[in-house]
C-alpha cells in the first residue's frame, strides 16, 4: 500500500473514532436533554393544577378539605390529553382522588412517598404505569405502558403532606423527538465522515508530496547532484528532515570538492615525487657508471659516493615522511609518551641542523631555561622540533631562526620563529594538509620537499592531545608555536 493511502487511512481512522465518541455522547447527551425538559414542562403543568385548580381547606375540627375546580380539572385533561400527558391526585399511596373512574394511575413506593414527605419533587423515567380504561376492557383490565412521570407533593399550612400530584407522559411520546433529533445528528456524522475522509485525502497527499520531494532530491543526491536544495519553512519535523538533508547535501558537496582537491594534489605529489626521485636516480646510476668504467677519477671517487650517499638519504627520506603520514593517519602508530628533559633534545637537534642552517646564511639560536621537562613520545617529539625547525632554514636566507622555551599552565611551550619569506592568509589555510607546497616553485630543493612535513606534524600533535599554532606574514617570518601537555 502506497504511503499516501497508508497516511489517509490512519488519519479517516481518527476521524472516524472521533465521530463515534462525540455521536455516542451526542446521542447519551441529547437523551438527557429530551427528559430533562420533558420534567420541566411536566413540573409546570403539575404547578398549574396545584395554583388554579385546587385548593387546600384547613376545617375547624382539624380535618383537610379539598376544594377542586371540576370543570378546570377537566379541561387540564382534555388539553393534556392530546399531548398525550396524563395526570393523577392522590391522597396517599393508594389513594385516588382524582379522577375517580377513568385516568392514568402511577405506583408510588414507600420509599418514594418519604421522600415526598420532606418535599422533594421525583423524577422518574421508565417506570411500568398503567392506564386504566373503564368500559373498553372486561374486568377493568390494565395495558401496560412505559411512562415517564413526575411527582409533585402538595402540603397544607403545618407542613403536612396532603396530596401528590402525578403528571406523566408515554415513552413513546419521548422516543418520537428522540428519534428525530437523532437522525439529525447521524446525518450530520455522516456528513461530518464524508468531510473527514476528504480532508485525510488531501492531508495526506500534502505529507507524501513533502515526503516525494526529499524521496527525489535524494535520487539526485545518489545520481552525484550535491548542490540540490529543499525548501525549509522551519514547521515540523519534516522541515527539520529538509534542513538536515540540506546540511548532508552541503557536507557531501564540500566532501567531493574536498576529494577533488586531494586528488589533484595527490597527483601533483605523483608528479612531484616522481622528479624528485628521478633526479637523484639519474645522479646515482650516472655515477655508479662512471665508476663500472672508470671513467671517474681516483681522486673524485670519493666525492662521487658521499654525493650518491646524499641522494639516496633524500630518496629514503621522501618515502619515510609518506609511510610516516598513512601510519599516523591510519592510527598504526602508538605513542610511548613519559617525561624527559627536553633543553638537550633541542641542543641534539641544533648540532644536526647546523651545517643546514649555514648553508643557508641563517643563525640557528635556542633561548630557555637550563632544564626543563616535557611529556611527550621522545620520538616523534624529535620529530616534530625536526620538521618545523628544518621548514624554517629551508625558507630562511641570511637570517635568524630561534627556538624558545617557556613553561606553561599544566604545559610545556616551544616557539620556533624565523625572519624568512613568511606566508599569506590562503597559505596559511592550507600548510596542514598534506601534499601542499607554500612554495610550488621549490620542487628540486636540497632537502626533497615533499608537501607532508607539516600535515605530519599536526596528527602528531593531535596525537599528543597538544596544540600547533602558526602566525605568519609576508616577508616578516613565522612563529610556530606547540604546546605539550602534562601528564595528568
Amino acid at each position: 500500500m502506497k504511503l499516501v493511502y497508508q497516511q489517509m487511512l490512519a488519519f479517516f481512522s481518527i476521524i472516524l473514532l472521533l465521530l463515534i465518541l462525540i455521536g455516542t455522547f451526542s446521542f447519551h447527551l441529547t437523551k438527557e436533554l429530551v427528559y430533562q425538559n420533558t420534567w420541566n414542562q411536566l413540573e409546570g403543568y403539575a404547578y398549574s393544577l396545584k395554583t388554579e385548580a385546587m385548593s387546600i381547606e384547613q376545617m375547624a375540627n382539624g380535618k383537610t378539605v379539598f376544594a377542586l375546580d371540576t370543570q378546570k380539572l377537566q379541561n387540564y385533561e382534555m388539553l393534556l390529553q392530546n399531548q398525550a400527558v396524563h395526570f393523577t391526585i392522590y391522597t396517599s399511596r393508594k389513594q385516588v382522588l382524582y379522577p375517580e373512574t377513568l385516568g392514568f394511575q402511577s405506583a408510588i413506593s414507600k420509599k418514594e412517598w418519604a421522600k415526598l414527605k420532606k418535599g422533594d419533587i421525583l423524577r422518574r423515567k421508565n417506570d411500568l404505569s398503567w392506564l386504566r380504561k373503564s368500559g373498553n376492557l372486561k374486568n377493568n383490565g390494565r395495558q401496560q405502558q412505559k411512562m415517564t412521570d413526575i411527582l409533585a407533593p402538595c402540603f397544607d399550612s403545618k407542613g403536612n403532606l396532603v396530596a401528590v400530584i402525578s403528571v406523566g407522559a408515554k415513552v413513546s411520546s419521548l422516543q418520537v423527538s428522540f428519534s428525530r433529533i437523532q437522525r439529525s445528528l447521524v446525518i450530520m456524522l455522516l456528513i461530518a465522515a464524508v468531510v473527514g475522509a476528504i480532508f485525510s485525502y488531501f492531508l495526506a497527499h500534502y505529507i507524501t508530496k513533502r515526503i516525494s520531494h526529499l524521496q527525489k532530491a535524494t535520487r539526485q543526491v545518489a545520481a552525484g547532484n550535491f548542490d540540490v536544495q529543499l525548501t525549509n519553512n522551519h514547521r515540523d519535523e519534516i522541515d527539520d528532515l529538509a534542513n538536515d538533508f540540506n546540511q548532508m547535501a552541503a557536507s557531501l558537496s564540500k566532501s567531493e570538492a574536498e576529494i577533488k582537491r586531494q586528488e589533484d594534489r595527490r597527483r601533483q605529489f605523483m608528479a612531484d615525487a616522481a622528479h624528485e626521485m628521478r633526479t637523484p636516480l639519474t645522479t646515482i646510476n650516472g655515477l655508479l657508471e662512471g665508476l663500472a668504467y672508470n671513467a671517474i677519477p681516483e681522486d673524485s671517487k670519493d666525492k662521487s659516493i658521499e654525493l650518491m650517499r646524499n641522494e639516496t638519504k633524500r630518496l629514503i627520506r621522501l618515502v619515510n615522511e609518506n609511510l610516516d603520514y598513512e601510519k599516523i593517519r591510519s592510527g598504526q602508530i602508538i605513542l610511548n609518551r613519559r617525561n624527559f628533559e627536553a633543553m638537550h633534545v633541542l641542543k641534539n637537534i641544533k648540532t644536526q641542523l647546523n651545517k643546514k642552517a649555514a648553508a643557508a646564511g641563517d643563525q640557528l639560536e635556542i633561548e630557555g631555561p637550563q632544564e626543563l621537562e616535557v611529556y611527550a613520545d621522545y620520538d616523534r617529539f624529535v620529530q616534530v622540533v625536526f620538521n618545523i625547525t628544518q621548514n624554517a632554514i629551508q625558507f630562511t636566507k641570511n637570517g635568524n631562526i630561534r627556538i624558545s622555551v617557556e613553561r606553561g599552565f599544566q604545559s610545556s611551550i616551544f616557539r620556533i620563529s624565523d625572519t624568512g619569506i613568511g606566508m599569506s592568509e590562503e597559505q596559511l589555510k592550507n600548510i596542514w594538509e598534506r601534499y601542499y607546497k607554500a612554495d610550488v616553485s621549490r620542487k628540486n630543493t636540497k632537502y626533497g620537499e615533499s608537501g607532508l612535513g607539516l600535515a605530519i606534524v599536526q596528527q602528531l600533535m593531535e596525537l599528543h592531545h597538544g596544540k600547533v599554532e602558526v602566525i605568519s606574514h609576508p616577508d616578516q617570518g613565522s612563529t610556530f608555536t606547540l604546546i605539550f601537555p602534562d601528564k595528568k
